[in-house]
């Protein structure tokens, strides 16, 4: 598992369907030594700390491995590291391996994995099509937020290495299948498990908290 981009990016403001919006989802790559702070990377900053940003998304990855599958629906010159807003661009580091607590060495620092993207608008904004998010959404490849249990600094091509896996099976994957599932089809047994998951965020595990007392009542 490799770090493959490092990239950062300041708020700024832009126009998107008639109105200002302050985004800092338009990121640069850059081959510098980046320093890891508990709640961001040095050189970005989120503009919107309602839904972006704190303890449980400080870093967000998202695998290369599902560029090739963007690539009918992205132009080119938009599908190039950080396209999805991602801070770092990774080589096999996929959602459906990665467990919900497995903990990483990324350059000196050690990162956790808590949970997937809920994207929002913006990431039609930075690929300049407002239906990407729904399109995002249906593909389920939501990419990895990552909470900071070691500061330090990386850049890319830094290794990516396990180092204390999670006590539980319960996969990133498996969070963004049963969390976007038809209520119908809901599993009870799956979400019984999952807001049982220590490092799960708390207002995410709210949520499943209430999907499952939705689905046991049937």
């Amino acid at each position: 598992m490799q770090i493959l981009s490092v990239n950062i990016g300041l708020p700024q403001q832009y126009t998107w369907r008639g109105k200002s919006i302050e985004t800092s989802i338009f990121k640069a790559p850059t081959t510098d030594l980046v320093a890891v702070h508990p709640e961001h990377l040095a050189g970005y900053g989120q503009a919107d700390l309602r839904v972006h940003g704190g303890p449980d998304k400080a870093v967000y990855s998202y695998p290369t491995e599902h560029y090739g599958y963007w690539a009918p629906y992205i132009p080119a010159a938009l599908l190039t590291p950080g396209a999805f807003g991602e801070n770092l661009t990774t080589q096999g580091l996929l959602e459906s391996e990665v467990r919900v607590g497995d903990c990483f060495r990324a350059g000196t620092a050690v990162l956790i994995a808590v949970q997937p993207r809920m994207p929002c608008f913006k990431l039609g904004l930075r690929l300049n099509d407002e239906h990407l998010v729904k399109r995002f959404l249906e593909a389920r490849r939501s990419g990895i937020y990552f909470r900071v249990v070691q500061t330090g600094t990386l850049r890319a091509g830094d290794a990516l290495t396990l180092v204390q896996p999670a006590t539980h099976a319960v996969t990133i994957q498996q969070v963004v299948e049963a969390y976007y599932a038809h209520a119908s089809e809901k599993d009870a047994a799956l979400l019984r498990t999952i807001v049982e998951v220590r490092e799960l965020p708390t207002s995410l595990k709210s949520q499943f908290r209430t999907m499952l007392a939705a689905t046991e009542l049937g």
